[in-house]
């Protein structure tokens, strides 16, 4: 059971960690213990980071990971602060002007904006935790569900799950504490194997992750946790104040700036811009993902090998954006469409979160390769890593550019029509 992001006094934030398999989905479940052990130093530099801004988040426990939650009330001068730092494509602004359910009433423009701002900050706190944890970590952290190569147990990663800031806020829900995870009843009758009693959602109470994976289990315990156990969700204005104003001055924030100081082309355009984007030049599993869109461009692994690539070609990461929500917004039979959800935000979302990866020097390119390509299940060719390979050359010479990947010396500020 979930319940709405979207509340009339607080905005509620949100960090979601879990362990992905993408070649067994269901061996988080089948190895909780495992699973959970993987994601504890990611855990521990979160919980660090939020503890040194005074913040205190309720912290719950469900089938895959974590869930860090507090809430900003709207009052504040860091909801303030938020909104100011947010931004709303124009389509996403008519969208929270509607009559929306369940209660039919419009999304105020100042919450769908802080919710936007919520989104950027919590990138720079997703940055520090993959400084923080990667060397400990023994699988690879991704921001959202990157596709890997295999290692011993399957393409398997710690996804930090920001994936919620790329939609609108009243489309976006958090798990109930002490309700059934359902994604445990799908695997449960999809499996050929048992696996074991139902999993509950439950707060870590008063017990550590191998207590509460045991208490998860047991429905009677669940209850009685539920007696004594509280579940409010803590006020950190005072704590996301100063975790703004470090992000307000971070590396990150300035490459954010520069994100947004330009505009997709418009629509009308897209025939003389966007359309006539020269594939020759391209990688053929990088214009595989222009020519099928659906669902390639759909997946985030897809959207990061874009972005590399248009990179490596030059493209303002804006432009990059674009071109992504000119594919979104055509007939590729997209579903379910973008009547709920949001074509630009989403494609703004993946490209700004990938790009900036590389402009704050989190993007170590191990994996912008043909063999990697593959093994992720996005090249079907052979014979033309040249051109990757070159594309790869110019984008860690971009990388190691002395003022940045995303110079004004070292980008072009429109799409290379």
């Amino acid at each position: 059971m979930e319940t709405a992001v979207w509340d009339d006094q607080s905005l509620l934030v949100d960090l979601d960690l879990e362990y992905v398999n993408f070649d067994d989905p269901s061996l988080p479940l089948h190895e909780a213990s495992r699973a959970l052990k993987l994601q504890r130093p990611v855990v521990h530099s979160l919980q660090t980071a939020l503890n040194e801004y005074g913040i205190t988040p309720l912290h719950l426990l469900s089938g895959r990971g974590h869930h860090l939650i507090w809430k900003v009330p709207l009052t504040s001068f860091a909801f303030k602060a938020l909104s100011h730092l947010g931004h709303l494509p124009d389509c996403v602004r008519g969208k929270y002007q509607q009559e929306l359910p369940p209660g039919g009433h419009s999304v105020p423009e100042e919450s769908g904006r802080a919710f936007a701002g919520v989104g950027l900050v919590m990138e720079f706190l997703a940055h520090r935790a993959l400084r923080e944890a990667t060397e400990a970590c023994q699988i690879p952290i991704q921001l959202t569900a990157v596709e890997v190569g295999p290692i011993e147990h399957g393409r398997e990663i710690i996804s930090i799950d920001l994936s919620e800031y790329g939609d609108p806020l009243h489309t976006r829900a958090i798990r109930m504490p002490f309700s059934r995870y359902l994604k445990f009843e799908h695997a449960q009758a999809s499996n050929a194997s048992p696996l074991g009693a139902s999993r509950f959602v439950i707060p870590l109470f008063e017990m550590d992750e191998e207590q509460g994976l045991q208490c998860m289990q047991d429905a009677a315990a669940v209850r009685d946790l539920a007696t004594r156990a509280s579940t409010a969700i803590p006020d950190a204005q005072r704590g996301m104040e100063q975790l703004i104003a470090d992000y307000c001055g971070s590396k990150l924030a300035r490459f954010h700036r520069y994100f947004y100081n330009c505009e997709h082309d418009a629509p009308d355009q897209w025939p003389q811009t966007y359309d006539v984007t020269p594939l020759g030049c391209l990688p053929k599993c990088v214009r595989r993902l222009l020519e099928e869109p659906n669902e390639l461009l759909l997946k985030p692994a897809g959207l990061q090998h874009l972005v590399r690539t248009l990179t490596a070609e030059g493209w303002h990461p804006r432009h990059i954006a674009g071109l992504v929500r000119s594919k979104y917004e055509r007939d590729y039979h997209l579903n379910p469409g973008w009547f709920v959800y949001d074509a630009s935000l989403r494609a703004d979302f993946y490209v700004r979160l990938f790009a900036g990866l590389m402009a704050d020097g989190l993007d170590p390119l191990v994996d912008y390769n043909c063999k990697s390509t593959e093994e992720k299940g996005y090249c079907c060719w052979k014979g033309c890593g040249d051109i990757l390979e070159d594309h790869r050359t110019r984008l860690v010479e971009r990388c190691n550019h002395r003022e940045g990947v995303f110079s004004t010396a070292n980008l072009k500020h429109a799409s290379t029509t």
